[in-house]
């Protein structure tokens, strides 16, 4: 996976209590080679290590027009239908979603590893999702000065964002609409709690000091990825 993507969903749900390993099993099972053969990619899924109900993940597309066929073609097809009934009888809400675009010309996910197989023991990392809700659209003067920053932010950033404006053509799935964000990822090398909480403040005033226009203070998700994200 070169270069992916220039569309990405945040997506962000909400469990029934006691049902997140039970959809993290079933999703790495079913759900990501389905997915992916209709041309979307699967960047990662995670575990909220603050929520123990919420269940995170990302899924990227080469543009709006293909994510419009490859969610058709989905949400269609057998693939969904056989499982659906299962991953659904696991969800309270899965309307938090953002859709994003790369905050710059080289600010998007570049070369990953492959996807581990199943059963497949590979280490992993956890990972810092910053997301800030800003006043407006980010002119592309103050993206200039704000990602040089991020590009210097320790643990490194993997990947930047703000809001893809166009319209969700598959209103089926709902997104967050009206919003106007600032998302990066970083990877955490360390687990010890400590240097996550570290990393996540650091990042966080960064936010506050450098993101014009914010409105809120930042959230941030600590994710963990699950035995087959790719992100990881």
């Amino acid at each position: 996976m070169v270069g992916c993507c220039p569309v990405v969903e945040l997506r962000q749900y909400t469990l029934r209590p006691g049902q997140r390993d039970v959809l993290v099993e079933l999703f790495d099972r079913e759900l990501i080679e389905g997915q992916e053969a209709t041309g979307m990619a699967i960047i990662g899924q995670f575990r909220d290590l603050d929520r123990p109900d919420r269940f995170v993940w990302l899924r990227g597309f080469p543009d709006m027009e293909r994510r419009l066929r490859s969610l058709e073609s989905f949400y269609g097809g057998p693939g969904w239908k056989d499982h659906s009934s299962a991953a659904n009888a696991t969800m309270i809400d899965v309307d938090d979603v953002l859709l994003l675009r790369p905050a710059g010309p080289t600010s998007g996910f570049g070369e990953m590893p492959p996807r581990p197989g199943r059963g497949e023991d590979v280490p992993s990392s956890p990972l810092i999702a910053t997301v800030c809700s800003v006043d407006g659209p980010i002119a592309p003067d103050r993206l200039e000065q704000l990602l040089p920053a991020l590009d210097a932010l320790r643990p490194s950033v993997l990947a930047a964002f703000v809001e893809e404006p166009s319209e969700n053509t598959f209103p089926a799935l709902p997104v967050r609409v009206g919003e106007h964000v600032v998302v990066w990822l970083q990877r955490v090398a360390s687990t010890d709690p400590s240097d996550l909480d570290a990393s996540a403040r650091a990042s966080a005033e960064l936010a506050r000091a450098l993101v014009p226009g914010l409105v809120a203070d930042p959230v941030q998700l600590r994710l963990a990825p699950t035995a087959r994200s790719r992100l990881r």
